[in-house]
């Protein structure tokens, strides 16, 4: 497949004339897809299904449990492989089409449209805009460009994709386009403390006790500036709980003030971990994520790692605090 890098907004327009002149499309995204994943990927299907467009969204994994309510996500594929890829493949926010896990997708008309930072630029087509706070921002912007109207159902998705991504307007990414989309998306119907409440206060008597065990094990270096955790999934059973339970966790250690980042270790399988990052303002945790091949923003980030857990706490530790002395320096 031949594959084309064009600038932001040129490649807006080649996306939306792409899309007019195709009929059948299949939406993907990455594994263990976030609300960014899913709310751009419903909002893009409601609005190629307005246009009179055949959709399927297709994900290797489910949804996090907090996004289940919202509409068309118990509609959404989970499969391994996609025999069929339409006219075109659409993939939300993935790197590289490899981290969607699913097969197949190559053999289509790729789309690829992100906003983090090491896309392999797979695409036949690539819209990569790095200023965008969600990949959701991007989505609303193609969506205005195609010409469909902000359905309530279209600006609930879109809304629950910048919420979730920016940290609910935590993370240095967002922007006055941020709030000027969330403004047309709160008059195009959107609650958002109903949205809120669905995402941040929808949790099970499991998660509550996940919290309070991986709190308690929370390890703090002797400057106090950053937090490690860690779960494994017997842990996990023990709370009554499941990976699902620890979606924001790591961003609880830095409501307090001295604070600067936060490391996640989640077991994937003995000796393997999934490690996720978290900062406040310049500590940029994306550069210690790369190093693993990783990625993601600034302020949240995650990769994949192998080892002992001790070993990689240390590991992971100095590599973090290397970049709160970066961010220190700068100010």
């Amino acid at each position: 497949m031949t594959t084309t890098a064009i600038s932001e907004s040129a490649t807006r327009a080649q996306v939306a004339e792409a899309i007019r002149g195709r009929q059948r499309f299949v939406i993907a995204s990455h594994v263990r897809p976030d609300g960014d994943a899913i709310g751009s990927q419903l909002a893009m299907a409601c609005a190629l299904r307005a246009l009179g467009k055949d959709v399927r969204v297709v994900n290797r994994d489910r949804a996090p449990e907090p996004l289940l309510p919202f509409p068309g996500v118990a509609d959404i594929e989970i499969a391994e492989r996609v025999d069929d890829p339409g006219d075109a493949v659409i993939v939300m926010e993935s790197g590289a089409l490899a981290r969607t896990g699913v097969e197949g997708l190559e053999r289509g008309f790729v789309i690829n449209i992100d906003h983090h930072l090491g896309n392999t630029m797979y695409g036949a087509l690539n819209w990569f805009d790095l200023s965008a706070a969600a990949c959701g921002e991007m989505v609303f912007d193609l969506i205005q460009e195609l010409g469909v109207p902000l359905t309530p159902e279209i600006a609930t998705h879109v809304y629950v994709a910048i919420l979730t991504d920016t940290g609910s307007f935590h993370y240095s990414s967002i922007s006055p386009r941020t709030f000027e989309i969330c403004r047309q998306c709160m008059e195009a119907g959107v609650d958002p403390p109903a949205v809120a409440r669905a995402i941040y206060d929808s949790g099970n008597l499991g998660k509550l006790r996940i919290l309070g065990a991986v709190l308690n094990g929370m390890e703090l270096d002797e400057s106090g500036r950053l937090a490690t955790l860690w779960i494994d999934r017997t842990l996990a059973a023990a709370c009554g709980g499941t990976y699902d339970d620890t979606e924001g966790l790591n961003n609880l250690p830095l409501t307090v003030k001295e604070i600067q980042a936060t490391v996640f270790f989640k077991e994937q399988a003995p000796g393997d971990w999934r490690v996720s990052l978290r900062s406040k303002g310049d500590v940029d945790v994306n550069a210690v994520a790369t190093q693993y091949g990783g990625g993601g923003h600034k302020n949240a980030s995650g990769c994949s790692a192998s080892g002992d857990l001790q070993g990689l706490k240390h590991e992971f530790a100095v590599k973090v605090l290397e970049q709160i002395e970066i961010a220190g320096s700068r100010q």
